[in-house]
Parts: structure tokens; C-alpha cells; sequence
């Protein structure tokens, strides 16, 4: 389980304070990478090597809004591994309060789009 802290800005809210609802989707992807690379996992790096993960399905539900000047703290833990496969089950929350929880697949590809195995080394790092 890994704790991402999001300070919401003017930017990120709409005419009524709120944030945004697609923000949401943003945010719960800095989460995810910086889990990622807590675990020794740099994306920027298996790109390089042909190696995406990509969003294949997302399942959001949300509670109550945000508003500007929260300090959110994302919390990210992966829930699931298949083989090309990782599931990801993330909730938002203000202080103690959920505001937000998403299950979020991701699905391992090559450069070409073509789903893949995961690569060993990065189901070591995962499961470290």
C-alpha cells in the first residue's frame, strides 16, 4: 500500500469550488505511477525497452467532492496479478473521509499494442 499526497488548486475545480470529476481519473494516475516507482518500477524506462502499461478498464465511484485547497491523500495498492494483467484498487480520501475508490486494470503491451507477458523482473518487484 503506498500513500500519494495531491494538493487541489483553483485549476483543478469547477465554477462551484469542486473538483472536477475527470481530475479524478489524473490524479489516481500520478498515484499508480508513483507506486510504481516506489517499487523500483520506472515507466519511462520500459517504454524505452517497448514496454506500455495501459489502462484497460476503469470502475469509479464517487462519494463526496473535493474542493480547492484540500490536501488529498491517495492511497494505491495492487489487488490483483495475472499474467498480463494488473488490477489496481485506489481510494481518495480527505483526513479519514473516502471520497472517491476506483478499481483500475491495467494491461501490459508492447510498443505495437499487443498484450504481453509482464516481464519477470517487474512480478519481482511487484511482489517485493
Amino acid at each position: 500500500m503506498k500513500h500519494y499526497q495531491k494538493k487541489i488548486y483553483y485549476h483543478d475545480t469547477d465554477a462551484g469550488g469542486v473538483v472536477y470529476y475527470a481530475n479524478y481519473l489524473k490524479y489516481l494516475e500520478e498515484a499508480r505511477t508513483e507506486y510504481l516507482r516506489a517499487k523500483g518500477i520506472d515507466l519511462k524506462e520500459l517504454a524505452k525497452e517497448g514496454i506500455w502499461f495501459v489502462v484497460k478498464n476503469v470502475d469509479i465511484t464517487y462519494r463526496v467532492p473535493g474542493r480547492y485547497a484540500d490536501t488529498l491523500d491517495i492511497v494505491s495498492e495492487i489487488t490483483k496479478t495475472k499474467n498480463v494483467s494488473l488490477e489496481f484498487f485506489q481510494e481518495i480520501k480527505r483526513d479519514a473521509e473516502a471520497l472517491v475508490s476506483a478499481k483500475t486494470t491495467l494491461v501490459c503491451v508492447t510498443d505495437k499494442f499487443k498484450p504481453t507477458p509482464i516481464p519477470q523482473e517487474i512480478t519481482e518487484k511487484l511482489t517485493s
